[in-house]
């Protein structure tokens, strides 16, 4: 709706503070127009799946990023990512914008908080420019301080502080055995082991004595040597064979070679069984070479500052960043510390730290994989990383910044964002979190309902005037009215599984007791250890239980990495509508099986785009895209079986259906029916059936995963672990997902859930409070007991946010 246009206050934006959108129409956005205002913190809300972020980043930062990308040479436009034209017919007033969204870091322990952040690259030049070095050593470039580059890895594990070592225990499991009935188990098996047997046989070994009977030098031989003879192998009991050349390949060289150069992980995972790993003796763990841990800066090498929390390293880099008579020791050549470049590089480090640290961050080392960091942990990294950026009159778009955070940590993170404000930028955050969303300037709410029942702005203006949009979900949530008068009964716990003597990360000889049979949530503020209990150390230990016949994960990981992979696949449910196609008449006239409406198998579907629906286009100087197919315009299937039609819809009618939508269309499947009512009460009525996979948050896969657990007949007795369910949920689908966790509580199960979200924990049976703090201050158990019982606590940090929801 257009802004007000009443006289401007201090506090309101100008007639001309707006940007101005019209006619957006970004997937399910009925054509929407609305102002929102500049230099401003925005709030965007709405049921998951209502088009919030359809507005801020398909719109809005969609078009901003293009009008940036036309003014870039088209040789290098094609360099960079790019999306596609956002659906609308003009915005006006729009400054650049930079979007910072939920992103999962790869799978890769070469990526740290250092190198995200790009701290590591500043190190780095520290201890290049002003570390101590020994006495007669030449200074080594800012390179060769990491262990990413040829010049700073370890020669021995090539950068990554593990090595693999072959043993005689780990490539020969029964030493009973022969060489020829496969004692050297890290041999390859199929013809490539019979080879190297047969090549031992001739170079003099003897094959048929068990193992341990072989000579101590004979045994090493064949597991370490470096040497590689080859010799003519005649085929003695195969008469077909000729003879050939055979060339000898040790244990180790087979393993190691394996591990360093096949292009199969297959293959990588399967030789692993046969190395024992450690940190790497030459590096201690390091991946650095000894020259770099030789260069030292207030007394640590660059792998001791690496390791420690972030606060710590603000301790060491302080008083090296306060030395006001910068240039004293300019003439020691060993060491730089108290030069100018020391006290600028140091200086510059500091102020980026203690952001870190402001922002809850300081438990955090710069040696940490990003792939362990929460969603949460990595976006706030990131806002800090704009916060030292500088930048002016910017539209920062933010999606979910309170995602994953203790609502303390979320106090730090309202500060950043008013810092933003600050600067001269605006900020607008797609948000759930109903405290930040309070501290917003200004809100757009979205809906009313998800998918086609969504894409309506229904509110723009200040937070208060939602309170009178009846229309309004997000309402009830943003302005409470009161308590309900029934109060929920706590169950009663059946057993208890004693944890004893914990230790995993953070962790330290902990001692906790988990109630069964109930629904327990685990709290505390980011790094507390919550997820080393629950995902790492309870799923083994519980096992041995009598009351617990099995564990179940619920975790965020994709469903599937490729577009092939989507919702109806991954439940099940489409293995019941391509049976229900191949029943129809038309179909058995055709002598077609349920195969025939697979689009991942030749025949039914469209061999142009294979079964995608897409085609990468490339251009001459331009970015290469994704079109629809023209042969089957992104419908996956060939025209002969897109003919055949169940009810009147095609298959890929019902591909392209909401869950909401297929639900009263597939009531008649059984099969599928139950599938679709598990999604639509774990709040996903919004996805389509054949959504690919990629697409899917974190949270919605969880949720899915959820979803098809539900649908199985249940028989009690079963431990499900979920971690930070509630993620990118509207509180109205939080109240859908909190009712499927009681469902499974009282069908006898035990439900641990690590949990940031005050309504989930107060509808809890248990609470288990972790803290006091992330980190090396962390992993204890700081309260424990009901809602009730946590909130009256002294000492927690959970608690007064627990006892502010128990309030209301």
């Amino acid at each position: 709706m257009p802004a007000p246009r009443s006289t401007v206050t201090d506090d309101q934006p100008g007639p001309d503070d707006f940007i101005r959108v019209r006619g957006a129409r970004e997937h399910n956005l009925q054509d929407v127009d609305v102002d929102i205002p500049r230099n401003r913190i925005v709030a965007f809300t709405g049921v998951s799946g209502s088009g919030k972020s359809s507005l801020a980043f398909g719109t809005v930062f969609a078009e901003a990023q293009r009008r940036f990308l036309e003014s870039v040479a088209p040789y290098a436009r094609r360099l960079i990512a790019q999306g596609s034209t956002p659906h609308v017919d003009s915005i006006t007033g729009l400054p650049p914008a930079v979007a910072l969204q939920q992103r999962r870091g790869a799978p890769s322990s070469r990526s740290t908080v250092g190198t995200l952040t790009t701290l590591s690259n500043s190190m780095r030049m520290l201890f290049s420019r002003a570390g101590t070095y020994p006495a007669g050593t030449e200074r080594l470039e800012s390179d060769s301080f990491s262990p990413n580059t040829v010049a700073g890895a370890c020669p021995r594990c090539h950068g990554l502080g593990i090595a693999h070592e072959v043993t005689e225990a780990s490539a020969v499991h029964d030493p009973s055995l022969s060489i020829r009935d496969g004692a050297i188990t890290a041999w390859p098996g199929a013809w490539q082991g019979k080879n190297l047997r047969d090549v031992t046989a001739v170079l003099g070994y003897d094959i048929d004595v068990p193992w341990r009977e072989l000579s101590r030098q004979d045994r090493d031989w064949l597991l370490f040597t470096e040497e590689q003879p080859v010799v003519q192998v005649h085929p003695k009991r195969d008469r077909v064979a000729k003879p050939y050349k055979g060339r000898f390949w040790s244990a180790r060289q087979f393993v190691m070679h394996t591990l360093a150069d096949s292009q199969s992980e297959t293959q990588r995972t399967k030789v692993l069984q046969f190395v024992e790993s450690g940190p790497c003796g030459l590096c201690g763990g390091t991946g650095l070479t000894r020259a770099a841990l030789a260069v030292t800066v207030g007394g640590h090498s660059i792998a001791d500052l690496n390791g420690l929390p972030l606060t710590a390293l603000a301790d060491v880099l302080r008083p090296i960043a306060t030395i006001t008579d910068a240039g004293a020791a300019t003439s020691r050549a060993s060491s730089g510390e108290h030069t100018e470049v020391a006290v600028a590089i140091s200086r510059d480090l500091l102020t980026r730290v203690e952001v870190l640290v402001g922002l809850g961050l300081g438990y955090l080392a710069l040696d940490r994989a990003t792939p362990t960091l929460s969603p949460g942990e990595t976006q706030r990294l990131r806002i800090a990383t704009q916060l030292r950026s500088g930048l002016f009159g910017v539209v920062y778009v933010l999606d979910e910044p309170s995602a994953g955070l203790h609502p303390a940590d979320a106090e730090s993170l309202v500060e950043v964002l008013d810092d933003l404000r600050a600067g001269g930028n605006s900020v607008f955050v797609v948000e759930h979190d109903m405290s930040i969303v309070r501290r917003a300037d200004w809100i757009v709410d979205v809906g009313p309902g998800a998918g086609s029942g969504g894409g309506t702005v229904l509110y723009s203006g200040p937070v208060d005037g939602l309170a009178e949009v009846e229309a309004s979900v997000t309402r009830r949530f943003l302005h409470p009215r009161g308590r309900a008068d029934d109060e929920r009964a706590v169950r009663t716990p059946v057993g208890t599984l004693e944890l004893r003597d914990l230790t995993l990360h953070n962790l330290r000889s902990l001692d906790v007791d988990l109630p069964l049979g109930v629904l327990t949530a685990v709290t505390g503020v980011s790094g507390s250890g919550k997820s080393s209990l629950v995902g790492g150390v309870l799923p083994g230990m519980a096992t041995s239980h009598p009351l617990i016949d099995r564990v179940v994960q619920v975790d965020q990981k994709p469903i599937g990495r490729t577009p092939r992979s989507n919702l109806a696949t991954y439940t099940g449910l489409f293995d019941a509508v391509r049976a229900a196609f191949a029943a129809t008449d038309d179909a058995k006239t055709r002598g077609w099986s349920a195969s025939r409406f697979s689009f991942n198998v030749a025949g039914g579907r469209c061999e142009v785009c294979q079964g995608e629906g897409s085609v990468s286009v490339e251009l001459l100087f331009l970015p290469g895209s994704w079109s629809p197919c023209p042969e089957c315009h992104g419908a996956r299937y060939n025209d002969e079986t897109l003919e055949v039609q169940w009810n009147g819809a095609s298959i890929a009618d019902v591909l392209g259906m909401t869950v909401d939508q297929a639900a009263p269309f597939l009531e008649s499947l059984p099969a599928a029916a139950r599938g679709l009512e598990a999604l639509r009460q774990v709040g996903l009525g919004y996805l389509r059936l054949g959504q690919p996979a990629p697409e899917l948050s974190g949270g919605e896969a969880q949720r899915i995963k959820l979803a098809t657990e539900l649908q199985r007949a249940r028989t009690g007795h079963t431990l499900y672990l979920l971690d930070e369910p509630t993620t990118g949920l509207h509180p109205a689908d939080v109240e859908l997902l909190t009712a499927q966790l009681a469902r499974l509580t009282d069908a006898g199960n035990t439900v641990v859930v690590v949990e940031h979200a005050m309504d989930v924990v107060a509808s809890a049976d248990h609470v288990i409070d972790m803290g006091p703090s992330g980190g090396e201050e962390g992993g204890r158990v700081v309260a424990t007991g009901t809602p009730v019982d946590v909130a009256a606590s002294t000492t927690s940090r959970t608690a007064p946010y627990l006892r502010e929801q128990l309030g209301r």
